[in-house]
């Protein structure tokens, strides 16, 4: 499986505290997948995707001190056996599978849950981060119990053709297990959410808000306003709790 490679060199699988949607706050050991089929310019995980030989754009492309990334440099191939390894260091069996977008590897997370199912302990919890493009298999959605979706919009940069796909939402919407979350920098960004969530019949009660933020300073500017927007739309908040205590960084 390709892993989103930390500095010193090892996968980032780490244990933290989910910092958004519906479980925040909740005991978690993540694994970020590396590889993704979009390109966001807002991403805060670049460094799974903008590659040197590639032409997407970035906000932060005027910043001096950014740069893309050597493919090589950030990616980690471990297998199943090694990555469980990697797990064994952790007491919490709430796992969540992030990117990058994790569904690119399917098959690999089906045999992932399988191994930690069969290894004796507790019965795990398994969550995935994705952006709703893709829609698993039947295997995949019968075992996994928590999808936490993350719709594109028009402020990501991406275009629509590629980054929304209304029947995939609607599908994953109707095994429900699925929450929704936009990020939400201005008022035309909470439109296109709202047509969207009428377009693809989204629960309401699942779709969460979330403001668009790099930084703790960006979150602070712009949480009231989309606290608002959904106490006004009868939507849940997601606050970015990871920010917050440990500042834009990896393995956190």
């Amino acid at each position: 499986m390709k892993l989103a490679r930390m500095p010193d060199g090892g996968p980032e699988i780490f244990h933290t505290l989910q910092g958004e949607g519906r479980g925040t706050g909740r005991p978690s050991v993540f694994l970020r997948a590396s590889l993704c089929n979009l390109h966001c310019r807002w991403c805060d995980t670049d460094y799974t995707w903008n590659w040197t030989d590639t032409p997407h754009r970035h906000e932060r492309d005027a910043d001096p001190s950014y740069q893309k990334y050597q493919r090589a440099e950030q990616i980690i191939d471990l297998s199943i056996a090694e990555i469980t390894a990697h797990l064994a260091r952790y007491d919490c069996r709430n796992y969540v599978f992030t990117g990058g977008e994790p569904l690119i590897q399917e098959k690999a997370w089906l045999e992932l849950m399988a191994s930690l199912d069969g290894d004796g302990g507790a019965r795990p919890h398994f969550e995935i981060e994705t952006n709703g493009t893709l829609l698993p298999g039947a295997a995949f959605l019968e075992r996994i119990d928590q999808l936490n979706l993350s719709p594109k919009l028009a402020n990501s940069g991406v275009p629509e053709g590629l980054r929304l796909k209304p029947a995939v939402l609607s599908a994953l919407a109707a095994t429900g297990k699925a929450d929704f979350k936009f990020v939400i920098g201005c008022q035309a960004d909470l439109d296109e959410a709202i047509a969207l969530i009428g377009d693809a019949s989204l629960p309401r009660d699942h779709v969460f808000l979330m403001p668009k933020a790099l930084t703790v300073a960006e979150l602070a500017a712009n949480q009231g306003a989309v606290a608002e927007m959904a106490l006004a739309h009868g939507l849940r908040y997601s606050d970015r709790l990871h920010l917050r205590l440990y500042g834009a960084k990896r393995g956190v």
